[in-house]
């Protein structure tokens, strides 16, 4: 019976060490799982933008390149007219969630922005003055090296703001390898009468400001204070002085009736600088019958660096990888 007793306590104390064993590695597990769903997540975010320099027309542009090593598609961003192409589409500022390059890339795709003549680290050229044909023709001749370097993948171009029309006006002018056309924030009246440019205009080199960078956020509580703080210091940073333009008029050649390419018009409820009567003056002319009108509630000019940034991706998202290769 003492001998049964000392069996029976021997086997509990063992059964007592197995759960002790299993429960143990069971937490490990947990706790190794976590980390590296954590480092996972934040990887892509982390990634940091590659610098290529292209030539177009014998000017040298700076293109930034975020990618993965599979890829569903390929984007270029076209900036607006004061700032370039790594504040406005890769924001970083810690704790925040802002880069569009970075969203994209998350959805599977090849991120590129171009910094057009003047603007970022893509320096003016001799005659010191960009206008629409000149900047259309460095998007299309930038379209064309991605499109050469992914083997003749189409490319998709995403226009904002005065990046709108002169992306408008590439694919106008060569779609050859666009796979499709997003533009948010267009602002062009297309019956708007040409003014003649005078003849003494002179260069400006105006000097940019923290109010002017900070001006697209408009709708209150939409973003924090931080990021916009994170935004002006970037676009100051990277473009301290307003670049100059002259024949404008030329964005009134535009003619949407020879835009065959897909279409996403995405405008913000609250976007002063997108009115709906605009909107619709493009909408209805464009040739192409594959396109789509979309109003991002609660957006205003900077849409996708605020709280609708999430349903401004999917959106994007959802349209553009119809067209995909």
């Amino acid at each position: 019976m003492e001998r049964l007793t000392i069996l029976n306590s021997k086997l509990h104390h063992n059964l007592l060490l197995c759960l002790l064993l299993i429960f143990c590695t069971s937490c490990v597990t947990s706790v190794d799982t976590v980390v590296q769903y954590t480092d996972e997540e934040l990887s892509i975010g982390q990634v940091t933008p590659t610098r290529h320099s292209v030539m177009s027309d014998g000017h040298p542009m700076t293109v930034w390149e975020k990618s993965d090593d599979e890829t569903k598609g390929i984007i270029l961003f076209v900036h607006g007219r004061t700032w370039s192409g790594l504040p406005d589409f890769d924001l970083q500022v810690e704790g925040e969630e802002l880069s569009l390059m970075d969203g994209m890339l998350e959805q599977g795709y090849d991120s590129y922005a171009i910094d057009l003549r003047g603007y970022g680290k893509t320096p003016r050229d001799a005659s010191q003055w960009l206008s629409p044909v000149k900047a259309a023709n460095d998007v299309s001749n930038v379209v064309d090296w991605i499109s050469e370097r992914h083997d003749n993948v189409p490319v998709h171009v995403f226009g904002w703001s005065y990046g709108s029309v002169i992306s408008l006006l590439a694919t106008q002018n060569n779609s050859n390898n666009i796979a499709s056309l997003t533009l948010f924030g267009f602002w062009l009246d297309l019956d708007a009468k040409v003014e003649k440019e005078h003849k003494d205009k002179t260069l400006e080199r105006r000097v940019n400001t923290a109010e002017a960078a900070a001006s697209d956020f408009i709708v209150p509580g939409s973003i924090s204070q931080r990021a916009i703080d994170g935004y002006v210091k970037a676009a100051l940073a990277a473009d301290p002085v307003r670049v100059d333009w002259r024949r404008e008029q030329e964005f009134l050649t535009i003619d949407p009736s020879r835009i065959d390419v897909p279409v996403l018009l995405i405008q913000g409820e609250f976007d002063p600088y997108a009115p709906t009567d605009l909107q619709a003056k493009l909408f209805t002319r464009l040739k192409t019958a594959d396109k789509s009108w979309v109003v991002v509630s609660g957006g205003d000019h900077a849409a996708f660096m605020e709280t609708p940034r999430p349903y401004f991706i999917q959106v994007f998202n959802d349209f553009i990888e119809r067209f995909n290769p």
